[in-house]
């Protein structure tokens, strides 16, 4: 018999993962106006905003291991402090340096939120854990509206970012109260009596780590794409700001109604079809203008929708013996890829800025102004990121001739599909 509210702990962990939405989506809408404010380069920015995901990595890497030490609740305990300093650090930043540690110590409470729900909401509902770990993933994209929309507000009455920052503070202090003086489960690792040996073995299984490539490449994809595209594509008519909304609010939808998808498509063909989507949607962003970028947009967002829930679902089931471990090295390994591509990214923007500055001496007529540089800037940039789901179209094309593989020579699937 539990002894345990697992009602309360669900929906503690879900408005969790919505601070750590909101965050991402408020920064993704001050990178411009922090940038100004504090004389940042955009490599400078790339620099502070990866600080969130380096933060993140960190807390995803000890996360796992932590877990079954100190206790689920005990890292959730760590994710609300990192959230309330981070935030708290963030209003009162005076430079690169103070932004850079109050966004680092927000992305390690991200990282602890992330570790401690995998580890719970798969202990809770062994029996639904697919189902459930894509019904708590779609919190992130609803969190990113949220946040994205209450943002745009806040900026129309012209209340400062400040005021963005400090509204996250809200939720947090509610999943804080709703985690006070809570019983928690233990990992299903422990449940089962895996051993830390037997868990450690498993992640160097070759599928396992086929799949952290994979993730690194879908995350930076995903997420890199996300921070970024407010500011890459600040100028193309449109708010680029309800680009990002519009985007997750697609996610939510598709979240919402994975377990339908996935009963038709297999996870492996539907990491493969969110490839060819999410290249398609990063190539039409980078030549789209005005409205029409949200029809690219939209088929952006059918590409990642699935991306990180098939991910994490397909190890979680395919790989149960890599444990609370597993999770979070997919995990980590993805924020880790996303940490050192933001400030690459940045740069990449900056080059292209400057570049283009240079063009005008040759090409005038072409390049009127700074506006028309930093759209050529952005939209060249996101070619660029377009090379990363080139890649992964041929990856899981591969995983997909590893079934029939498997069929051929061994009678039977030896790694099943998985549904999240």
């Amino acid at each position: 018999m539990n002894i345990y509210n697992t009602k309360r702990l669900y929906t503690a962990s879900c408005i969790a993962l919505l601070v750590t939405a909101m965050t991402f989506s408020v920064r993704a809408n001050l990178i411009g106006e922090l940038g100004e404010e504090f004389s940042l380069s955009p490599k400078q920015i790339g620099e502070v905003t990866s600080a969130a995901f380096w933060g993140f990595t960190l807390a995803m890497f000890v996360g796992g291991p932590l877990c079954d030490i100190i206790g689920i609740g005990k890292l959730y305990l760590l994710c609300f402090i990192g959230h309330c300093l981070g935030l708290v650090l963030t209003i009162y930043s005076t430079g690169y340096w103070s932004l850079f540690l109050s966004t680092l110590l927000v992305g390690i409470g991200n990282g602890f939120v992330e570790s401690a729900s995998y580890a719970m909401v798969s202990s809770m509902y062994r029996n639904q854990k697919t189902k459930k770990l894509n019904a708590w993933h779609i919190w992130f994209p609803a969190g990113i509206v949220i946040g994205g929309l209450l943002a745009y507000v806040i900026t129309l009455l012209g209340w400062g970012w400040k005021v963005q920052i400090g509204i996250i503070l809200l939720p947090m202090l509610i999943y804080g109260a709703l985690f006070f003086h809570q019983s928690f489960p233990t990992s299903e690792r422990v449940m089962l009596k895996i051993s830390n040996s037997a868990m450690i073995r498993k992640c160097f299984n070759p599928l396992f780590i086929f799949m952290l490539c994979c993730m690194a490449l879908t995350a930076v994809t995903e997420l890199g794409t996300n921070q970024w595209i407010v500011e890459l594509l600040g100028n193309i008519g449109v708010p680029s700001i309800l680009l990002l909304v519009f985007i997750n609010g697609l996610m939510v939808i598709g979240r919402m109604n994975a377990g339908y998808i996935l009963n038709k498509i297999s996870s492996r063909g539907l990491l493969l079809i969110s490839s060819v989507f999410s290249f398609i949607g990063l190539i039409w962003l980078s030549y789209s203008h005005g409205y029409s970028s949200f029809l690219a947009a939209g088929v952006f967002a059918v590409g990642i929708c699935l991306f990180w829930p098939t991910m994490i679902g397909f190890v979680s089931e395919n790989l149960l013996e890599t444990g609370p471990l597993g999770l979070s090295l997919m995990g980590g390994t993805g924020m880790l890829a996303v940490s050192l591509a933001m400030p690459y990214l940045g740069q990449l923007y900056g080059n292209e800025i400057e570049n283009a500055k240079k063009a005008i001496e040759l090409t005038g007529p072409l390049l009127k102004n700074s506006m028309q540089i930093e759209i050529n800037a952005g939209t060249q940039t996101l070619r660029y990121v377009s090379i990363l789901p080139g890649i992964l179209i041929v990856a899981f094309t591969s995983l997909q001739f590893m079934k029939k593989w498997d069929i051929k020579h061994k009678g039977k699937v030896v790694i099943h599909s998985s549904t999240v």
